[in-house]
């Protein structure tokens, strides 16, 4: 009987922890079905509101919006924070924030053009170094919040915090410049391909593998059953605390990259280069959780924000607004999505948080 019992609670855990998981396309029967499915405004408001803003700047500004080289201004210009956002998605999946990961930024880039300026080492080994220091930070995060239960919201802040005041400490907020860093460094962040730089390929390529693991893997399926619901996914022997840490040091590691392309583009190691990316970051994963796969933090979904907010934000700057209202924006937009995402979640929480609730009172009857 007690085995029973057991087989019964590890069933409802597994049901709990998978079933929640929304799917990844919309159903349909037909091909104009289907295709209505994935333009629905429920899957991709974005899209609407991505629309709304070209109409409506292209009214304001039509002299300057409604060109070629927007497009280009608008990816070039954001895609440091298409990879900052990224790099949350993974940690935001398992239900983790890393507040530390524009401080990341700033400590690789200033890393990086230190070792090139001042070390003179070859751009390889300087790059090499500096995602070495972003692992050590993930790790760090990882510790904190995993082994010793800080919660992640006030532990990566700390950590943000020390990073700060290390920079602080090591560059007396003077940013690192020399002649050094141009030429193979800048490249890295200022190289144009097909008429777009490299951080938009990065980014890119950084979507198309963070898609595939999260969507087409049995991993990301453990993520995200992690994320949706800690407990019933434990009790299906998924190892909780381990994906959890592992997706801190993802985190760190994609930060530590996109900081390395942040210096790059501005031929300069500076101190506070990432801490302007902390917000939009946020507000593009948030916005990227309402998209594609609703409900859930998914790396298409992040792209489309980022483009979405890049539209408003370069659509303000061409209309000559004032230099405020691109912050009011953005946290508009965070704050909708907020809101958007807890609603989508919240059913699923609460019948998660029951069966959840059912699976430890099985347990407790089978112990």
């Amino acid at each position: 009987m007690t085995t029973q019992s057991t087989h019964e609670t590890s069933n409802e855990a597994a049901s709990v922890a998978l079933a929640e998981i929304p799917p990844v396309g919309p159903s349909g029967t037909s091909l104009l079905g289907t295709t209505l499915g994935w333009l629905s405004p429920k899957r991709v408001s974005a899209l609407y509101v991505l629309a709304l803003i070209i109409v409506v700047f292209s009214i304001w500004a039509p002299n300057t919006f409604p060109r070629t080289a927007t497009i280009q201004q608008v990816l070039n210009g954001n895609a440091v924070i298409g990879m900052a956002a990224l790099s949350i998605i993974v940690p935001l999946s398992a239900r983790v924030f890393d507040l530390s990961f524009a401080y990341t930024m700033s400590l690789t880039g200033v890393t990086a053009a230190h070792f090139v300026a001042a070390r003179d080492w070859p751009l390889t080994a300087a790059v090499l170094a500096a995602l070495c220091v972003a692992l050590v930070v993930g790790l760090i995060n990882a510790v904190v919040v995993v082994v010793l239960r800080v919660d992640s919201l006030i532990g990566t802040l700390a950590t943000g915090s020390i990073i700060q005041a290390f920079i602080t400490f090591v560059t007396n907020e003077i940013p690192i410049t020399d002649a050094k860093l141009f030429g193979g460094f800048s490249d890295l962040g200022q190289k144009q391909v097909l008429g777009l730089v490299l951080p938009v390929w990065y980014m890119l390529i950084l979507a198309v593998v963070l898609w595939f693991a999260l969507e087409r893997t049995a991993l990301g399926r453990r993520i995200y059953a992690t994320g949706f619901n800690t407990e019933a996914a434990r009790l299906t022997n998924i190892k909780t605390r381990r994906i959890q840490f592992c997706s801190l040091l993802v985190s760190a590691l994609i930060a530590g990259w996109a900081g390395i392309s942040l210096a790059a583009v501005l031929g300069s190691g500076s101190p506070t280069a990432g801490t302007p990316y902390l917000l939009p970051a946020f507000a593009a994963a948030f916005l990227g959780a309402t998209q594609i796969t609703p409900g859930r933090f998914n790396a298409r979904g992040a792209l489309l924000g980022v483009i979405t907010l890049g539209a408003g934000t370069t659509g303000l700057s061409l209309a000559t607004a004032p230099a405020w209202s691109s912050n009011v924006f953005t946290g508009v937009v965070l704050i909708t999505s907020l809101a958007v995402t807890t609603v989508q979640r919240k059913p699923r929480l609460q019948t998660s948080r029951w069966r959840a609730r059912l699976g430890r009172e099985r347990e407790g009857r089978a112990r």
